[in-house]
């Protein structure tokens, strides 16, 4: 009970903290780009079964492959993309603690 309830935790909440925190000129258009991230798990319905509670995505679905997740933190040296850069990278982290939990 606690594995989903961190995992949405750290998808939901702790964007709005980091919204807050580093961009807070900008902290509601930053927090809905870390929400509207989430759209990554797009990639999930390539998958067989689409929802595997034990599947961890890292590595396994295309955006989150370690390819995808090299351009994510090279967008974190330009400023144009540096705010999608970190919500991509935390939707990554997010993820990987998931994994960790299994």
């Amino acid at each position: 009970m606690i594995r989903p309830i961190l995992h949405y935790g750290l998808h939901l909440i702790i964007p709005l903290g980091i919204a807050f925190l580093l961009f807070p000129k900008y902290w509601k258009k930053t927090y809905l780009i870390f929400i509207g991230v989430m759209l990554i798990d797009l990639d999930h319905l390539f998958a067989f079964p689409v929802f595997d509670p034990n599947r961890c995505s890292i590595g396994f679905h295309p955006l989150h492959s370690y390819f995808a997740i090299t351009f994510y933190s090279i967008g974190l040296f330009f400023s144009k993309t540096r705010i999608l850069a970190c919500a991509l990278l935390w939707h990554i982290i997010t993820d990987q603690i998931d994994c960790w939990m299994m």
